[in-house]
């Protein structure tokens, strides 16, 4: 049997095929996202074999090595993030690695439906953080001052519709209490009575997916799916903006069916190594 070939990159370094990727430095990365999940407390070596389905003595192993380089440590047999992983994580940018990932299909969307396209985050804020974006060719007029980069602006939460799947996955209780009864209008059009946007959020949670029409700007119309890792969780929003002169809501069906291959094709490169 012959060795599966490398591809090489431009600066000449060959890039090895995802069938050769170490088996244990998966299971390991495994092992940490499930411990940092955990509560501070963490949690024992049978509690995380269990959860990221290997043997126990496989996560003990894994779990050795990683304590011996602090990438975790161990209280009371509890498996905790090291100091190690700390100090890394303050040279990191969060963000990076996923826009770069996640670019090329933003792009090629984008050139699909010829519209604007972003990708936001949740942040430790209750807000957002738009991390990456691409347009069309035919990108003009309204569209063409909000594309004029997009990545790092902020956006209200009730009159987006990246905002509407983010508040969507809050509790009522949480919902109450951030948000006032009188929201601020930015058109004639923006939900401003708390009520009446709960009652729309039940509908996101309901079809799985936000729009506005006309409530952020003036002949603004959004759409926006979220982006769940293997667990449930929402760590993405893909947004798809277009000017309702071009981008009316006739095309809303066909655009969210290509948003959602869209979806599904990120969920596949951001945790294809997963399952492995």
């Amino acid at each position: 049997m012959t060795e599966p070939e490398a591809t090489e990159y431009g600066d000449g370094e060959a890039a090895e095929p995802a069938e050769i990727a170490n088996k244990s430095v998966t299971k390991a990365v495994r092992l940490l996202r499930e411990i940092a999940a955990q509560p501070k407390t963490g949690a024992t070596v049978t509690t995380l074999a269990k959860a990221v389905k290997i043997s126990r003595p496989t996560a003990f192993r894994l779990l050795y090595s990683l304590e011996r380089t602090g990438l975790v440590d161990r209280v009371d047999n509890n498996y905790i993030l090291g100091w190690e992983m700390a100090r890394l994580g303050r040279h990191a940018d969060p963000y990076a690695g996923l826009a770069a990932r996640a670019q090329p299909l933003l792009q090629e969307l984008a050139d699909k439906v010829n519209e604007s396209v972003t990708m936001s985050v949740p942040n430790s804020n209750d807000g957002l953080d738009l991390i990456a974006e691409a347009s069309g060719s035919h990108v003009v007029g309204i569209m063409s001052r909000m594309a004029n980069d997009m990545v790092g602006r902020q956006y209200p939460l009730h009159a987006s519709s990246t905002g509407k799947v983010l508040l969507a996955e809050w509790p009522l209780e949480k919902l109450v209490a951030l948000l006032p009864e009188k929201l601020e209008a930015f058109t004639e059009h923006t939900i401003t009575d708390r009520k009446v946007l709960l009652r729309e959020l039940d509908q996101v949670r309901e079809q799985g997916f936000g729009v506005i029409d006309n409530e952020l700007e003036e002949e603004l119309l959004s759409l926006s799916r979220p982006i769940r890792d293997p667990a449930g969780n929402l760590v993405a929003i893909l947004t798809l903006n277009g000017p309702r002169y071009r981008f009316g809501r006739d095309r809303i069906p066909e655009a969210l069916q290509q948003m959602q291959q869209i979806v599904d094709r990120l969920i596949d490169v951001f945790w294809r190594d997963a399952a492995d």
